[in-house]
């Protein structure tokens, strides 16, 4: 029988095993990591996920601070607030909530920001540290990715992986990040010629398209693992549900371990956000990022 990764699950103990680092840093070096979080505008999305971020930082001990913009703030003013935080050494980490309003430039802004306290892994300094092999603040999701990938099967060495999708927020992080764990690695995508032939080779799939229900079980290898980062809000039977970019009812009988949509990746992003922050925060310091 496949067996459904849990990623609340691991998103739970991974929270604990955070909240005993923070406990550490405070009692060996005074130290207490904080994460300020900025959101520009109304976003519902976004107001939800930005209070789950302020929320479990709280929890797991770490300082935590909001800054609520109006629609209409300038980009200038954005920047500035960037700076400030750059500057305020209590601030380990700084997250510009995406997607910001239009007249604001994103890439200027993530680029504004310390690369020491980028804990979204966007800046350009940090992407390209993990391209060369060098250690970096890398986006939260991929890595979440990777971790429930090395909870289900262990080791990733010498695994043929297929990535599909190649945004900078997922698919471009996840394969460099499967590399280092000494996977063979294709990036598939909307102009790859035969997507399920490329699918079938893989003892490892990453789904990062964001089209619902996309891969079919007849897409997969018997017994791969399928790590399913697609979140999407479709109507079925008169009903708003969320499903991913896997057919999860195909799927599953053939995978040899599958995320759900929700309750796989999702709980992971912010968990690897909080773990981020404690990285950074002892790098800055310049101490031992605990060991969890």
């Amino acid at each position: 029988m496949p067996k459904r990764i849990d990623g609340k699950a691991f998103a739970t103990s991974l929270r604990h095993r955070i909240a005993g680092a923070v406990a550490e840093l405070k009692a060996k070096h005074h130290l207490t990591p904080g994460l300020a979080v900025v959101l520009v505008g109304e976003d519902p999305a976004s107001r939800v996920y930005v209070a789950n971020k302020a929320k479990q930082t709280v929890e797991v001990g770490m300082n935590s601070w909001e800054h609520r913009l109006p629609a209409d703030t300038s980009e200038e003013d954005l920047l500035a607030l960037v700076d400030k935080l750059n500057k305020d050494s209590s601030v380990h980490g700084i997250l510009v909530q995406m997607p910001v309003p239009k007249h604001i430039d994103s890439a200027k802004v993530l680029n504004t920001i310390d690369p020491a306290k980028d804990v979204d892994g966007f800046h350009v300094v940090n992407v390209g540290r993990l391209s060369t092999g060098q250690e970096a603040l890398t986006a939260c999701t991929p890595v979440g990715c990777v971790m429930l990938a090395k909870h289900a099967l262990g080791k990733l060495d010498g695994l043929e992986a297929v990535v599909i999708g190649r945004s900078n927020i997922v698919g471009k992080p996840v394969a460099q990040l499967l590399l280092n764990e000494n996977c063979t690695v294709t990036i598939a995508h909307s102009k790859s010629k035969d997507l399920p032939a490329i699918t079938r080779r893989a003892d490892l799939v990453i789904a990062a398209v964001g089209r619902p229900e996309m891969v079919k079980g007849d897409w997969l290898k018997p017994g791969a693992c399928v790590i399913d980062v697609g979140i999407n809000r479709i109507e079925r039977d008169g009903k708003k549900i969320l499903v991913g970019d896997c057919d999860f009812a195909s799927c599953e009988p053939v995978a040899g371990h599958i995320t759900p949509v929700p309750g796989g990746v999702g709980p992971m992003t912010i968990a690897c956000l909080l773990w981020n922050t404690v990285r950074a925060a002892s790098a800055i310091k310049g101490v031992a990022t605990p060991e969890m």
